[in-house]
């Protein structure tokens, strides 16, 4: 089992959203206490599950704020804060270590197209920024680049507060080079919820998921499995899950599972342009999902 700080079962929290697209504080409250609940090990607002780009800086640190007034010491919160301009990024960073982050989620500078060189002096101005471990967010799908295998190794050995990489990706060669070659301080996590059993089956700590909104216990399970050597139960579990792990994703993240919670009745359907509610046949896909795994 990892001693590392940053590892486990950690959810890429929803945003509730009113029907005026305004922050739902009392579902967000009611969120939160669901995943204390289900022993969720890292509860993660803002990142793009939270439609971050949508979010203002000002939204962003309230969020935070109340994530971390209803966690107390319960679970810990990291928080995602970043953006492709390092000004603002650092920023963010800062401002969500005061709201009470006690980890930072950064992703890769996006529509830039940085050199891996820029890509490590941003990191570097977050790292000297903030006193709190910050997890690089590594998603090529959406950032338009790749954080190569060796700048996320030089950084974890240059900045001791950069503490983990959240690996988006089914690079499996680059995810394969971080296990080998870390420091032992360094946790690799994965982005993706159907590769969460060879991922961790290959020394990785546990998964930054998407299906532990709706399912945090059985993500939770699943991961703990893996962790104490538990192949036949990780795998049946990971079956159980395998047609959510997809439907999840036929559509952009989050509009699949805002929608899926939306029907287990805990947000409402709201999200913010330029996102828009799924369309009726991959509502109906999901409904038929969600009737299968008990959960409406």
């Amino acid at each position: 089992m990892s001693t590392r700080l940053l590892s486990g079962s950690a959810v890429a929290l929803v945003t509730p959203f009113n029907e005026d697209r305004t922050i739902d504080t009392e579902a967000l409250r009611k969120l939160v206490h669901f995943h204390i609940e289900a022993g969720t090990d890292i509860i993660i607002p803002c990142g793009t599950t939270g439609e971050s780009p949508t979010l203002t800086g000002r939204e962003q640190t309230e969020i935070i704020r109340i994530v971390k007034e209803e966690a107390g010491n319960d679970i810990m919160v990291a928080a995602g804060a970043g953006t492709n301009a390092t000004g603002e990024a650092v920023e963010l960073a800062v401002n969500a270590e005061k709201a009470g982050a006690a980890a930072i989620l950064s992703v890769a500078p996006y529509y830039n197209k940085p050199s891996q060189e820029g890509i490590y002096q941003h990191y570097r101005h977050i790292a000297e920024a903030v006193s709190v471990p910050i997890i690089i967010y590594n998603v090529p799908g959406r950032t338009g680049c790749n954080v190569a295998a060796s700048t996320i190794l030089r950084l974890a050995r240059d900045f001791g507060n950069i503490a983990a990489v959240k690996e988006a990706t089914e690079n499996i060669a680059q995810i394969v080079e971080l296990i080998e070659e870390r420091p032992a301080h360094f946790s690799v996590l994965t982005g993706e919820d159907s590769l969460i059993l060879p991922f961790m089956a290959m020394g990785g700590d546990g998964v930054i998921s998407v299906a532990a909104n709706q399912v945090p216990s059985k993500v939770k399970m699943l991961v703990d499995a893996l962790r104490n050597g538990n192949l036949e139960t990780a795998r049946s579990i990971n079956s159980s899950l395998r047609k959510l792990f997809r439907l999840n994703f036929i559509e952009s993240n989050p509009g699949p599972v805002k929608y899926a919670l939306a029907r287990m009745g805990m947000v409402r359907e709201v999200y913010r342009l330029p996102l828009v509610p799924i369309a009726p046949e991959n509502k109906a896909a999901i409904d038929s999902e969600l009737e299968a795994l008990g959960l409406i």
